[in-house]
């Protein structure tokens, strides 16, 4: 049987309380994206198509696209929509090529496993339109709630797959260079914002 990705887990959990506070994630990031009508929306890094999933079900009138390196989890991203929205397995760099924009470009629980995650921000910038969706786990408190569950004990909380760390502060400074912040999502223990990107300066 093949092992089920952290992504899964965390969207297929049992626990009540995990069950709640990623339904709460889905409503905020749901309430975001429908606050700027978007007609098309891309998700990088889409995983299973686990928020795609929600985004359909939710965000009427609105095409919808998701990419993701892997192979494994395009195939089950593609099972779980069907023909509500295009996947493909691809790298994000390489759409910034071609010159296709989004009006909303999400990005959730991807940014902390990337490393150099700064280059990223170039690239979904030049992904969107009008606005970007980014969210990262809130630190220290994400690793706290990690060993209250005991989880990743002798990594004190900390998911062996993240390689980044962020307070909700930090994350606002990270992204500030590239991106005016519209709104943000009420997702304890994450940080949820929606961007705009900002406007190269004159000169």
């Amino acid at each position: 049987m093949a092992s089920r990705s952290s992504n899964t887990q965390k969207h297929e959990n049992r626990n009540p309380v995990q069950r709640w506070l990623i339904s709460r994630f889905h409503r905020q990031l749901v309430r975001l994206a429908e606050s700027v009508e978007p007609s098309s929306i891309i998700e990088v890094g889409c995983g299973e198509g686990y928020v795609l999933d929600v985004l359909a079900s939710s965000v009427m009138g609105t095409t919808l696209m998701g990419i993701d390196l892997s192979g494994p989890a395009v195939a089950a991203a593609r099972e779980r929509l069907a023909d509500r929205a295009k996947i493909e397995q691809r790298d994000a760099r390489d759409m910034a090529d071609v010159g296709t924009e989004f009006d909303l470009v999400v990005m959730v629980e991807v940014l902390e496993h990337i490393p150099q995650p700064e280059t990223m921000l170039p690239l979904l910038s030049e992904l969107s339109s009008g606005y970007v969706l980014l969210s990262v786990p809130w630190e220290p408190w994400f690793r706290g709630l990690n060993l209250l569950r005991g989880r990743h004990i002798r990594d004190l909380g900390n998911d062996p797959e993240h390689v980044n760390h962020w307070s909700r502060a930090g994350f606002l400074d990270f992204i500030a260079e590239t991106f005016d912040v519209v709104d943000q999502g009420s997702v304890f223990p994450w940080t949820m914002v929606l961007a705009s990107p900002r406007a190269p300066a004159a000169g």
